[in-house]
Order: structure tokens, then sequence, then C-alpha cells
């Protein structure tokens, strides 16, 4: 367990997890998880641009938004869309690759 929640364990005089309700149960998993990752990697930066993305076009939705407020969105959408295919492109290139060498492998004049 993170010393951070073994201190607030004490000071609460909490001895064991067990004694914590279903929904405290939740919120020291979640915080034992984000405490216990050593730094982001790139699956945890693609979900952060996916969830934005998805963010940003639900609040397109909303026709009350200003001129000002639109071009901030297309501004955010922006840059998170080039980090998420930044991201992917990678992946597709190999796809890609894998795609033409099994083509190379199906045809008579490898």
């Amino acid at each position: 367990m993170n010393n951070l929640l073994k201190e607030l364990f004490k000071k609460r005089k909490i001895n064991s997890v067990e004694e914590l309700d279903e929904s405290e149960k939740k919120d020291f998993d979640r915080w034992e998880r984000i405490l216990s990752k050593k730094e982001l990697n790139l699956g945890d930066v693609k979900n952060f641009c996916q969830s934005q993305l998805k963010n940003i076009e639900s609040q397109w939705k909303n026709l009350d938004n200003g001129a000002v407020k639109n071009e901030r969105l297309i501004i955010a959408h922006t840059i998170y869309k080039t980090l998420s295919d930044l991201i992917e492109s990678p992946l597709e290139e190999r796809v890609a690759l894998e795609n033409y060498l099994r083509q190379l492998l199906e045809t008579k004049n490898v």
C-alpha cells in the first residue's frame, strides 16, 4: 500500500481495507492504482486524447456556443486529433506493411 494511503488509514484509525464500505473500496482501489503507476505510457496518452476528442465533439452539439468558444474547440480538437494520429501512425504503417508482405507471399512471382 502507498505510504500516503497508509498514513491516511492510520489517521482515520482504519486497520484494513476490509473495514471500508463498497464506495470507499472503489475510491481506495482507484487511488492505489493512480499512486502505484510510475509514469504514463503511450496508451494512457492515447486514451486521454480520445476522451478529450469525445468531450470536444459533445460540446459542439451545444447551439449556444459563441464564435470564440467554437474557435477554441476547433483548435483543441485539431491538437488532440493530431496527437492521436501520431500515436496511431506507426501501427497503421505496420499493418500496411504486413498486408503488403502477405500479398507478396501469395503471389507466385516473389
